[in-house]
């Protein structure tokens, strides 16, 4: 048996050309039953190293275009395809994002809500009805007001009454 260099190098690519037709034919395999393709479950699938498809630029282009075509069983109406569930999740994550900061400031607004309601039942705060407190504040003062007038009016008839009280008494006496 003679090991000459090109002989070697015939059977390298006898060898080469083996493993890349069964990389070809478990990518056609896997895409006719719908699994998932990737380099990696192609590589495993055909009993080579993912470096042999990673090598091949033909080769490795084909694993990526089958991987982003929808699988042929799907009917049109149930069609999955890896790109359209990653969509779904990039959607998903976002609206939990939006969500999660909804209930950031739901939270805040009751909690500022249940401290005024806390600080109003304390009696540390202000009245809610301000203004009808100030119209009654001027309607009391009002009435202070016109009481202490009538106190004044009731002072003087008393003064006039004992003035007249007294008059009367000395005029007894003498």
């Amino acid at each position: 048996m003679s090991t000459s260099p090109d002989h070697l190098a015939r059977a390298r690519a006898a060898d080469s050309d083996r493993r890349r037709t069964r990389a070809l034919k478990v990518l056609d395999k896997l895409a006719a039953d719908g699994e998932e393709i990737t380099v990696s479950s192609v590589a495993r699938a055909a009993g080579v190293h993912r470096s042999l498809i990673h090598r091949h630029g033909d080769l490795h282009a084909a694993v990526l275009a089958r991987a982003g075509e929808p699988p042929p069983s799907a009917t049109a109406g149930t069609q999955v395809s890896r790109r359209s569930l990653l969509a779904d999740i990039a959607n998903l994550t976002a609206r939990n994002g939006r969500l999660s900061a909804h209930i950031t400031r739901l939270e805040r607004r009751l909690s500022e809500a249940l401290g005024q309601a806390a600080w109003e039942a304390s009696g540390l705060g202000a009245p809610a009805d301000v203004e009808t407190l100030t119209r009654r504040i001027g309607e009391l003062e009002q009435r202070i007001l016109d009481l202490r007038s009538e106190l004044a009016e009731r002072d003087e008839d008393l003064a006039a009454a004992r003035a007249a009280n007294r008059d009367l008494m000395a005029q007894l006496n003498r």
